[in-house]
């Protein structure tokens, strides 16, 4: 999907709040993962015996308690509020993205043209990035006399010119890569493919982004990462603004000038958001100076481990390419036949975006939190420990995600009504987006699951089993979104694939949760007396919340009169309140140990 931010325990509370016990997580914490969530991490390697003289990640084992755990929480703390901003700021920049160019073929034209260069970066060269870039620099810095810096300048510098190159070479093929992903002719293939000429060079800025971040992640700094996609989005948001400002109307389409406004303002926001790293690198210690002696270097190494992660990306674009290309020609065919809403490719990737926040919030923060002491784990042969964690997070995550996903499904017309009617977009745009929303719901529940768990894989060091695992879900995704468009009318086609993409995620979580329980092996220890198993909680999680949501929807429902933002926060409101009053005797103590960490922590 499109990236609209340009970017993705033991017993207590979530990472960031108070409460999280248990072994300290070393600073040598990957980042997020971007648009893809394809970011492994390597098993932590032993530091060399002689200390290095360049900043580097400080093993957990000698760093203070208090210190530690304090270092972690303002971590996570950062992490979280720059996620829940940039997520913020990321809806009002699609709302006003929306109001000027609506739901219809120009905003599916502007969404393909936007969406592609994440599609081929992640495609080329992105998720060999994320597999490796932070373990290579940590393992460097511990075992080159230098700290790593020869070695962390030649990977940004062979990065860099593959980049460039792949960069130029898809602005060159631009009529070719729309073509690929749309059956747009005469305007509609004109305006996209100029507008993806303007875009493309996103690839480059993308990478940068990518590169520049890993490298403050291997040096324990987290929040230049994950708040500079927030600048990204109030760029965009002013040329969107000034867009409407000056602006036509016009029903001949865009004008050449407003195709290059929209287009290169775009990419400029990719651009700002690459650059405001710099300070943080330089408060960091870091000078990046380009180096071409790579024989010998040992670049070979990472290239080598990222292959099995470019393949799984590969699959995952394949799918995605189906339902781009399906979903485009059923917003064609919507038109044609004189649906109201525009049910195509835009009204899909905006029910898709608000539909994954909620993993990117909890779930990419917990995780990246925890994929240190995983990987040292399973760097100790402890594989009891790897699968405690494992079912810490998974158990930790879903007691914000499984109320989310029922929220999502429960208050979709009210959700997507606060975030996107305006302008252009109206009731019958909004009933179509919600209706993809709740199909997507249900799948958020095991795409966070399936997050976790692809994770526990990487701590293993094994990229090879969760390709191979993925295919499940990106078969499955493809096939059935293909018998959606060849089944159902032209109004419920794409929301046929949403729902195809949920199914397709619930059987490849089951199929990956299978396959790294016999990995790890049996269970051991205790809870309270009891196992604490991450199925059970999950179970009890939704007795919880589905009754919740019934009543959240009867209450947004009462107060609909109102508006959309009423009645979404009277729907919030009595969700929450169900879930919380239902949290003490279903025992869902991931919730209970969360309210009594902040109720110790009010009191003082």
């Amino acid at each position: 999907m499109g990236d609209p931010d340009g970017r993705i325990r033991q017993h207590g509370a979530l990472q960031g709040l108070p409460g999280l016990p248990g072994p300290p997580v070393s600073q040598s914490t990957t980042g997020p993962t971007g648009t893809t969530g394809t970011a492994p991490a390597a098993s932590a390697p032993q530091p060399a015996p002689q200390p290095a003289p360049a900043p580097q990640p400080a093993p957990a084992a000698t760093a203070p308690g208090g210190a530690r755990g304090s270092s972690v929480l303002r971590s996570g703390a950062l992490m979280a509020a720059g996620s829940v901003v940039s997520r913020a700021t990321g809806f009002v920049r699609s709302a006003v993205v929306v109001a000027a160019l609506g739901t219809g073929l120009l905003g599916d034209g502007y969404a393909v043209a936007n969406t592609v260069p994440n599609i081929l970066y992640m495609l080329l060269i992105g998720g060999a990035l994320n597999a490796v870039f932070v373990p290579e620099l940590v393992r460097a810095a511990r075992e080159h006399a230098d700290g790593g810096r020869a070695y962390t300048d030649r990977l940004l510098t062979a990065c860099t010119a593959a980049l460039v190159v792949l960069t130029g070479l898809a602005v060159l093929a631009a009529p070719l890569i729309v073509g690929a992903y749309t059956d747009y002719d005469g305007a509609q293939a004109a305006t996209t493919t100029a507008l993806a000429r303007y875009c493309l060079p996103q690839i480059l800025f993308y990478g940068l982004f990518t590169l520049l971040g890993q490298v403050l992640n291997a040096r324990g700094r987290f929040g230049a990462m994950m708040w500079t996609p927030v600048l990204n989005n109030i760029v965009v948001i002013a040329v969107f603004g000034l867009f409407l400002y000056v602006s036509h109307d016009s029903p001949d389409g865009l004008t050449a000038a407003e195709t290059s406004l929209l287009g290169w303002g775009t990419t400029a926001g990719i651009l700002v958001q690459a650059a405001a790293l710099v300070p943080s690198l330089r408060a960091a210690g870091f000078r990046w100076r380009p180096r071409f002696d790579w024989r010998g270097s040992g670049l070979a190494r990472p290239l080598r481990n990222a292959g099995w992660l470019v393949l799984l990306v590969l699959t995952n674009q394949i799918a995605y390419w189906v339902v781009t290309r399906l979903s485009t020609t059923a917003g064609q065919d919507a038109v044609l036949a004189g649906v109201a809403g525009g049910a195509g490719y835009t009204a899909y990737s905006n029910a898709y975006q608000l539909w994954i926040v909620p993993q990117g919030i909890i779930t990419v923060s917990l995780v990246t939190a925890l994929m240190p002491r995983m990987s040292a784990a399973a760097a100790d042969g402890d594989l009891g420990a790897v699968r405690r964690d494992v079912s810490y997070a998974l158990r930790s995550s879903a007691a914000l995600v499984v109320p989310a996903a029922c929220l999502l499904a429960a208050l979709a017309p009210w959700v997507m009504g606060s975030v996107f009617e305006y302008g252009r977009t109206g009731p019958d745009d909004v009933l179509v987006m919600a209706g993809m929303l709740t199909a997507f719901a249900p799948g958020l529940i095991a795409f966070s699951a399936q997050y976790v768990l692809s994770r526990g894989f990487y701590a293993l060091s094994d990229t090879r089993t969760p390709f191979f695992l993925n295919l499940v879900i990106a078969g499955l995704n493809a096939a059935l979104s293909a018998a959606a468009y060849l089944l159902l009318p032209a109004r419920w086609a794409v929301t046929g694939m949403a729902a195809a993409y949920a199914l397709a995620l619930v059987a490849g979580c089951a199929v990956t949760a299978y396959a790294l329980a016999r990995r790890l092996g049996p269970r051991s220890g205790t809870r309270t007396g009891r196992r604490a198993t991450a199925l059970g909680t999950h179970l009890r999680l939704l007795a919880a919340s589905v009754p919740a949501a019934l009543a959240g929807r009867a209450a947004a429902q009462a107060c609909a009169g109102l508006g959309d933002l009423v009645a979404l926060a009277a729907g919030t409101a009595t969700l929450l309140l169900v879930v919380l009053l239902s949290a003490r005797p279903l025992r869902l103590t991931e919730i209970t140990d969360l309210l009594d960490s902040l109720r110790r922590r009010t009191g003082r």
